[in-house]
């Protein structure tokens, strides 16, 4: 106990950058092929160039040409997990005359040895702090049972159980392996566009590590992807040979695992120290159509669950499992148990020829494709436009759907949320933009639809929220079931409206009903996205692709992520001996940037952040814009009493207590003649680990207050004042709009301070169809904005505003840039991002 960890075979010291000599060699040979990727023309010409500029001084550059520098990084010990192959054909019996293509192709999967892959994982010392060796079940001071990370929940503790039963394993970890894959198009316009990646994690590490990547996420192999011509394309046969090549191939990917999952294999631990592991297989991560394949069921069915194809939503659901399967396989003929239980019954899957493995059990939530593209984008938005085209005629129903689509345009900007200039009518949708209309089509319909539709909308929204929750307990999954039980409920009148009139036999509605399952059994479903291995297409494939000649691309793709792997070892490696600190320019070491200053861009509006992890700040911008008096600036900002705010804000900073400075005589007032400096914005700092945030959960964003932004027109951000730190919620929070970021010295103090102008909550509770506030802006005597001086410290992050539109089209003449000065009424919108709906309920 206590001991330290033997050194490891890396250790060489604080000085030794074998293989790369030097740490100049080391970041340039990172930041050329992984940060800047550039090609081995641009490289030679600038090591060219760095020959010829040191030649003078008898110096050579770092490295003679590109392919010395691929040489270096080949050679790098660290990461190396080198590339295989193997090759798998069609056995079974051929026709005697005219075989198909497909019969006769050999089908090649190239893969890394996953064993090694999962040891540079559980090696990884980045991940010390963010690794369980054991499930558990953590529950809060009041004993509520709460679910996280995937260790926290059920499966897990199941698994330890059925482990444990063998004296073999008895003082060793369980280490899950998830998988995940998803065929990605990596060009439109040229002929084998399509890859199939396949990814692996462990479930030991903790979830916002996953989400980051930082390793914990890597490329374990590309799968075939047969093809055949038009003529055999619906053949049963091919289709019966393409889901058996996915299984079989992943058998054999895995098979250097078998072994390990009933006696221990021996390794290196994130805290250096030597533990025996027991693996098992864990969730696979995969869209509708793949999990089909893998479970081995017929499209239209749950993979989960024997619910009816014709009745998902039905009472009659017993859990699928590979018992049921095999049972039901030897009493029943294919045809039957095609037609009567959804079994594809010829294909054997790959977690057959693994012990304690159930593909149905294993088939983890995907908020991306079942929530967000299925259920918002594929039924919801179509029902709604469906509903429009029904109800009025052709030429009304597109000038309702045009002002719709404008009502979307007019949303005001915000720190990652993307600009929709022309409303949804965009051809190809992403699983981002399915994600940005979500924010703000709940206010663009209310009005063209009815109140039901609205409502059953909010259910939706808010179980999609709720279930991306970084932490669950008892309450949070309440709130969920009755999220659900609201949608079911409100959607009913899509089907009484004639848009969906065959019900709601759909495979990605039905799954919301084993989300609180799969939370308890596997901790939050943000672990398990499939925007996790979707967003790691782009290092893995899309990028390498990129890079290739586009002849014969996948082994020089392979090849690429190869050195990729071998770099980002090496700069963990170099990081953990301490030889990383600061950054490089030329010979001389400088300090790194922090990350307020990579943030004070002009451009950002927002980023993850490292951390430290603290629940909120905000802090002016680095660079200040001018420095002024006070009633010079007042003229500028039309706020001819400036100079009273700022002696108000004063009063009140010195008399906390205080009650009211209405009453207060200016001659008690402090005077005031200090100079203003100006600033552009302000970046909030939060703690989010719900959102796209750092590996502590952390984030920030750009608050915003300038005259003209981006070249165009005026910019002033809404904001989240905390005005009551005892109330729950908007009851603890007003609305504002900075109108100016500035600071000031007084008597020794330094004072960072917003002019803002204040919103007035409408109600005393929410919309009760909508579920967000509603407010109003406030008005002084003569008409003018109600405007106050504030300390940063009481903004807790930025605000967005959507307008209340209800009845009535918009006029056309309307921008994004005058929607907070156009209207007069204002929903807060909680579903701008997951921390706006943890604070604005």
């Amino acid at each position: 106990m206590n001991s330290p960890s033997p050194p490891r075979e890396s250790d060489l010291g604080p000085d030794d950058w074998t293989p790369y000599q030097s740490r100049v060699k080391f970041e340039l040979a990172d930041f050329l092929y992984r940060r800047n990727q550039m090609s081995a023309t641009d490289i030679d010409y600038l090591l060219n160039l760095w020959g010829a500029s040191s030649a003078a001084h008898g110096e050579a550059p770092p490295f003679p040409n590109h392919k010395d520098l691929y040489s270096t990084i080949d050679s790098t010990p660290l990461g190396d997990v080198s590339w295989e192959s193997f090759s798998l054909r069609f056995n079974g019996a051929r026709p005697n005359d005219a075989v198909p293509p497909w019969m006769n192709a050999k089908y090649d999967v190239w893969f890394r040895n996953p064993r090694n892959l999962v040891h540079n994982i559980i090696s990884n010392p980045d991940f010390n702090n963010a690794f369980d060796y054991a499930p558990y079940q953590e529950h809060d001071a009041n004993g509520t049972r709460r679910y996280h990370n995937f260790m926290s929940g059920n499966w897990a503790w199941r698994q330890a159980d059925l482990i444990s039963e063998n004296p073999k394993t008895h003082g060793s970890f369980f280490c899950p392996i998830i998988l995940g894959s998803d065929k990605t198009t990596v060009s439109v316009a040229t002929g084998h566009n399509e890859y199939w990646p396949v990814y692996l994690s462990i479930g030991n590490i903790h979830n916002n590590v996953r989400r980051a990547h930082h390793n914990g996420l890597v490329l374990l192999g590309f799968l075939a992807i047969p093809k055949t011509d038009k003529e055999h394309r619906n053949d049963p046969d091919f289709h019966k040979f393409r889901c058996q090549l996915l299984h079989s191939s992943l058998a054999k990917m895995l098979e250097c695992l078998k072994p390990f999952i009933t006696e221990p294999d021996i390794v290196r631990c994130t805290d250096g120290h030597f533990r025996r592991a027991i693996y098992g297989l864990g969730p696979y991560i995969a869209d509708y159509p793949e999990q089909c394949l893998l479970a081995c069921i017929v499209q239209g069915w749950c993979p989960r669950c024997t619910a009816p194809s014709n009745d998902l939503d039905g009472h009659r659901q017993l859990r699928r499992s590979r018992a049921h399967t095999d049972m039901v396989g030897r009493e029943f003929e294919l045809g039957t148990l095609w037609d009567e239980y959804g079994i594809v019954g010829d294909v054997i899957p790959f977690t057959n020829a693994f012990p304690r493995a159930d593909i149905h059990e294993l088939i983890s939530p995907d908020l991306l494709h079942q929530l967000i593209k299925g259920v918002f984008k594929d039924h919801i938005v179509t029902w709604v436009t469906e509903y429009i085209k029904a109800k009025y005629p052709e030429r009304e129903a597109n000038r309702i759907l045009d002002d719709i689509d404008h009502r979307i345009a007019l949303a005001p900007s915000f720190a990652g949320l993307r600009c929709f200039a022309d409303g949804r009518g965009f051809k190809q949708w992403t699983g981002d933009d399915s994600k940005a209309l979500m924010k703000v089509y709940l206010p663009a319909i209310e009005g063209y639809v009815p109140q039901d539709m609205v409502r059953a909308l909010r259910a939706f929204l808010e179980f999609c929220y709720i279930a991306r929750h970084d932490i669950h307990d008892t309450n949070s999954l309440r709130e969920l079931e009755d999220a659900l039980e609201r949608y079911h409920t409100y959607r009913q009148i899509f089907q009484n409206c004639g848009v969906c009139t065959d019900g709601f036999n759909l495979p990605r509605q039905h799954s919301r009903l084993h989300y609180l399952q799969l939370i308890r059994a596997f901790g939050t479903p943000n672990g398990f996205c499939s925007s996790i291995t979707k967003s790691k297409h782009i290092k893995a494939v899309k990028e390498p692709w990129r890079r290739s000649n586009r002849f014969n691309a996948l082994s020089q793709m392979l090849l690429t992520n190869q050195r990729l792997d071998k770099l980002a070892a090496a700069h963990v490696d170099f990081a953990h001996r301490g030889m990383l600190q600061g950054t490089v320019v030329g010979d001389m070491a400088v300090q790194a940037l922090d990350r307020n200053k990579i943030a004070d861009k002009e451009d950002d509006d927002g980023d993850v952040v490292a951390g430290p992890t603290i629940e909120a700040s905000v802090t002016l911008a680095k660079t200040p814009r001018r420095r002024v008096y006070a009633d010079d600036l007042a003229t500028d900002v039309d706020q001819p009493d400036l100079i009273l705010l700022i002696q108000q804000f004063l009063y009140a900073q010195e008399h906390p207590d205080s009650d009211s400075l209405a009453s207060q005589a200016e001659d008690d007032l402090p005077p005031f003649r200090e100079k203003i400096t100006v600033y552009p914005s302000a970046v909030a700092t939060f703690y989010s680990p719900s959102d796209v945030s750092g590996v502590g959960g952390m984030r920030n964003e750009r608050i915003r207050s300038v005259d003209s932004w981006r070249k165009g027109p005026a910019r002033y951000d809404c904001i989240f004042v905390e005005t009551d730190p005892d109330a729950p919620g908007m009851r603890g929070l007003d609305i504002a709009r900075v109108r100016l970021f500035f600071s000031f010295i007084c008597n020794g103090t330094k004072y960072p301070c917003a002019l803002v102008h204040w919103f007035s909550r409408m109600a005393e509770l929410p919309d009760r169809d909508t579920g967000m506030w509603v407010v109003e802006p406030d008005s002084a005597d003569d008409g003018k904005p109600f405007a106050t001086v504030i300390h940063l410290d009481t903004i807790v992050r930025a605000a967005h505003l959507l307008p209340v539109f209800r009845a009535g089209f918009v006029p056309r003449t309307l921008t994004f840039a005058d929607t907070l000065d156009a209207f007069r009424m204002f929903y807060v919108n909680k579903y701008v991002d997951h921390h706006a709906f943890k604070i604005a309920f």
